[in-house]
């Protein structure tokens, strides 16, 4: 299975650095949970793992080859797939059309589509005419048929009820499990700890707390201090 390691990573915007040295490893097969307060350099981070942003310091390495050199495309090429923030469909697309932007044949749709049954029914319909939750099946089922190595998920949530991002979670349970490894960035952090078997908290832009997930569930006053940077 594949995995991805982050080395010493630091991203700089403007007047310094938002990110300060971040190591962490994401497995085939696992989901790697990413939590912190708001601003504290989440996104940043993900976003120089699949090259919207350029980190300046550290490195970053795909199945024991480094991929820092490389376009945007190119580690998408790699299998690096990067759910960004928002539901980025294509509205006035199908169902059908927005799935096979990213597949190469129809099987490869329809076994994307086998992931999310909830969206037969609506196969045919512009995407524009779904619910928040079913955009997001969408956007998931698209990056499924994208054949990802490492699928980066930014703050799936966004803009959607708990109840309604359950519902997803199980989706995401089983991509991992079909070998993909998945860095999920998530404000649900509670939610988030239940789905993942690894944490990583990020404050003040650098690690604050490494670990097991049940770690964190089990101890409100270890999670409360790596929110706060301790």
């Amino acid at each position: 299975m594949s995995e991805l390691v982050l080395d010493a990573v630091t991203v700089s915007r403007g007047a310094g650095p938002v990110i300060s040295d971040v190591s962490l490893t994401v497995r085939g097969g696992e989901v790697l949970a990413l939590v912190g307060p708001n601003g504290a350099g989440k996104t940043s981070l993900i976003e120089s793992v699949s090259g919207v942003t350029p980190h300046s310091s550290g490195s970053l390495i795909l199945d024991g080859e480094p991929i820092d050199r490389l376009s945007r495309v190119a580690r998408a090429r790699r299998g690096i797939v990067h759910i960004e923030q928002g539901r980025a469909v294509f509205p006035s697309l199908t169902v059908r059309e927005n799935i096979a932007l990213t597949a190469r044949t129809a099987e490869e749709v329809e076994a994307a589509l086998a992931q999310f049954p909830e969206l037969e029914k609506r196969i045919d319909s512009p995407t524009a005419l779904l619910s928040g939750g079913e955009q997001q099946m969408v956007v998931l089922a698209r990056a499924f048929a994208a054949k990802p190595r490492i699928l980066l998920i930014d703050e799936m949530s966004l803009g959607l009820a708990p109840v309604v991002f359950m519902r997803l979670m199980p989706i995401v349970k089983s991509i991992a499990e079909s070998g993909v490894g998945v860095l999920l960035v998530e404000q649900f952090t509670q939610l988030a700890l239940d789905l993942a078997r690894e944490a990583v908290v990020v404050a003040g832009g650098r690690v604050s707390f490494q670990g097991t997930s049940e770690d964190l569930k089990a101890d409100a006053g270890l999670l409360h201090r790596a929110y706060l940077g301790g």
